[in-house]
């Protein structure tokens, strides 16, 4: 890597302006997954700022998950080449904070688990199958309390998004349902008898998988778009009108 490709920060704000010329950098392919920083004695010196800035700007990195640091002989900052937890945390903190409202993630929910189901009907394996059955299997288990039946639920949820094989789908829905984890176990503690609901949860979930052992792409849409806004209805979540989330049907 060029050292006089670096430039000098001038600005108050040094840690900013640190992490905008990595930004560049990772943006116009000069870096890419994998890479190695310079070490910070280095890079302080290109970027003409104190490691103290520097460090500032590796940490927030690291936060978001773009960097890794390591320490000892091979160590320093490396650039993650698999997604973190920082979107999952910024995510998470930002619906705790009322930055979307209950209503934004069930459109964004319904948009990609209709998504995810219609694909999933095609794109699914006998092996995905196989594991979304045990996931409902075990969530039959009479004894099971709201946390892990929650788990259950969320892990189904996924399961059909990792099997449309699109690993960037898999991890949205991932981040979405562990940002939204104690809003939903909240809504179950806060239901008259969690029990009924579950086991119109279990019934809703048996007929989505059953669309997609059928490869029914419509019918698997249909009904996670159903089993999601009739769960948010029963938690007394205020929501827009039904018909503003009907779905148009395949034309394939």
């Amino acid at each position: 890597m060029a050292n006089d490709d670096w430039q000098p920060v001038r600005r108050v704000r040094a840690h900013e302006q640190v992490m905008a010329q990595i930004e560049e950098r990772i943006l116009d392919g000069h870096l890419a997954a994998g890479d190695h920083l310079p070490n910070e004695r280095d890079l302080s010196v290109m970027l003409g700022v104190s490691r103290a800035s520097l460090r500032e700007s590796l940490r927030v990195l690291e936060a978001l998950g773009i960097v890794e640091i390591r320490r000892g002989g091979e160590g320093g900052a490396i650039l993650q080449g698999t997604p973190g937890s920082g979107f999952v945390n910024l995510l998470k903190l930002q619906l705790a904070l009322g930055q979307f409202d209950q209503t934004d993630v069930l459109e964004t929910r319904l948009a990609l688990e209709t998504w995810s189901c219609r694909e999933a009907a095609v794109r699914s394996t006998a092996d995905d199958h196989a594991a979304l059955t045990d996931i409902l299997d075990r969530m039959d288990d009479e004894a099971i309390g709201t946390a892990e039946f929650n788990a259950l639920d969320a892990a189904f949820h996924v399961r059909i998004a990792e099997s449309t094989g699109n690993a960037l789908c898999a991890h949205l829905m991932q981040s979405l349902r562990t940002a939204i984890n104690r809003q939903m176990i909240g809504a179950y503690a806060d239901l008259p008898d969690w029990q009924a609901t579950a086991k119109i949860v279990r019934r809703e979930h048996r007929g989505i998988l059953e669309a997609l052992l059928s490869r029914d792409r419509d019918a698997a849409a249909e009904r996670v778009h159903e089993h999601i806004t009739d769960f948010y209805e029963l938690g007394g979540i205020e929501l827009r009108p039904r018909e503003t989330y009907r779905i148009p049907r395949s034309t394939e």
